[in-house]
């Protein structure tokens, strides 16, 4: 006989001990994007590159991140509940043609919102039935789902959208267009620190305009749902019961709780999540619905889902990150991207003389942490010289003392991570320094190099749920 679970949402009240380290977690978390955001300042005053932080950037960076963000949600309810939804890029693509022709037909968006909502969650169904019902390979569902999901949409293309004004086999017609709101009062009073250019006053007014000025409702709700899920997979009896089934299936079975249900709740959710990704493509990112819209977002979702270690937070982090790349390289073209080699740059050799640093440390080797220190030290008086018409040999001193402490920590037996950081940042550095541009192929696809970067970066301390990708079968006592 199985007990029926009591499980309950986490006490409001939490030791102190527990509590410091989730604050320094917080705090943690919150250093590095104001860090980013001000290393990204001084880039952009360097360089001399004004989109990088304009209020144009922000503001399309926003409409970029918001269907990878949901798409990257949908990825983590599923996920969180045990099954892995590569079929989010299917699921997007279905939200994208059934949200275009419902709003089409009645001329509501709300409409189209809700019919885009509801086909992403039949993608979601489908998924499920594969994968929890009849024990499919979640991969291979998924990869058919999305093969399926295009074929399938170019067929109704072809059925309702050839014979319309506007319309085609590849399009549809022109869509209605959700209401905007704003803050023009903000635009108004910051347009002067913007244009004025001053280090970080220019770059703060260029987000806080960009980020109040025309924004879509359908934006606002995308945006809520990251803390609302937070909030019930988190804080809610529900959300323990959903995380344990992927987390340990057997143990929750053996507690009362219906997996089989919770399993396909959390598809159904997830699809609904990738549907209203393919909605705000269709309607808010563009006023039409095109074949091939959804540009790999699910899958770029997904990598979002990775980077912020299946938690709403970090998710919304990789989205933003995903998106502001690639509203650099439609706005700022191989110039704006150009200059964001030297923010990598520095950042990968710092973050290589850190770890050499801390592994030094506790060896007690301090003449070499000094010596890394002074390298590091010396690199970023060089970019500085450099930058400001300074001398050619202050930014090769940089590299080369860079270089050093890469060669010395592998003589040294140091770790390897540190070394492949401070020898990629030299390589990128020198890209940097000879050349003013990037080639319009390699712009196209830095949001996908980007994609790549990070993970790589962030792959170490990562921790899926435990039991995500298990073919689950519920037993017969």
């Amino acid at each position: 006989m199985s007990q029926e679970m009591t499980l309950a949402a986490p006490a409001p009240g939490r030791p102190a001990a527990e509590g410091r380290p989730r604050a320094w977690n917080r705090l943690r978390i919150v250093s590095i994007v104001v860090a980013a955001f001000v290393a990204l300042a001084g880039v952009r005053a360097i360089t001399g590159q004004p989109m990088l932080t304009s209020s144009g950037t922000f503001q399309a960076a926003l409409a970029f991140a918001v269907p990878i963000g949901l798409a990257g949600l949908g990825g983590l309810w599923a996920e969180r509940a045990g099954i892995i939804n590569i079929g989010l890029e299917g699921m997007m693509v279905l939200g994208t043609w059934f949200g275009a022709y419902f709003a089409f037909s009645t001329g509501s968006p709300w409409a189209g919102l809700v019919a885009g909502v509801l086909g992403g969650m039949a993608g979601g169904l489908v998924h499920a039935l594969a994968t929890v019902t009849f024990g499919v390979d979640h991969i291979i569902s998924g990869v058919a789902i999305n093969i399926l999901a295009v074929g399938a949409m170019r067929y109704l293309s072809l059925l309702f959208f050839v014979d319309t004004p506007g319309g085609g086999a590849s399009q549809s017609p022109p869509l209605p267009e959700f209401p905007q709101v704003g803050l023009p009062f903000v635009a108004d009073l910051l347009a002067p620190a913007q244009e004025s250019g001053v280090f970080l006053a220019a770059d703060l007014a260029g987000l806080v305009v960009g980020l109040t000025t025309q924004i879509s409702v359908l934006t606002l709700l995308a945006l809520l749902l990251a803390p609302a899920t937070f909030v019930v997979l988190w804080r809610t009896p529900f959300g323990l019961r959903l995380r344990s089934c992927g987390e340990n299936p057997d143990a929750a079975e053996s507690l009362g709780v219906p997996v089989y249900t919770y399993k396909f709740t959390a598809v159904l959710l997830s699809g609904g999540f990738a549907g209203m990704g393919g909605v705000f493509l269709a309607m808010v990112a563009s006023s039409v619905y095109q074949e091939g819209q959804t540009g790999g977002r699910g899958y770029i979702g997904l990598a979002a889902m990775i980077f912020g270690n299946w938690r709403p937070g970090g998710l919304a982090m990789g989205a933003g990150l995903f998106g502001f790349t690639d509203a650099l390289q439609v706005r700022g073209g191989g110039g704006a991207v150009h200059a964001l080699l030297l923010l990598i740059a520095v950042a990968l050799i710092a973050a290589g003389l850190v770890l050499l640093a801390r592994a030094l440390w506790r060896t007690r080797r301090l003449p070499v942490v000094v010596f890394a220190a002074g390298a590091l030290v010396a690199l970023v008086a060089g970019v500085v010289a450099l930058t400001l018409g300074g001398a050619w040999w202050w930014a090769l001193a940089g590299v080369g003392l860079a270089a050093a402490v890469g060669v010395g920590a592998w003589t040294a037996r140091g770790p390897v991570a540190a070394v492949v950081s401070v020898v990629a940042g030299v390589l990128v550095l020198v890209w940097f320094l000879g050349t003013d541009t990037l080639p319009g192929q390699l712009v196209t696809y830095s949001p996908q190099m980007a994609t790549l970067l990070v993970l790589a970066l962030a792959s170490q301390r990562l921790r899926a749920p435990a039991g995500v990708g298990r073919q689950w079968r519920r037993s017969r006592s």
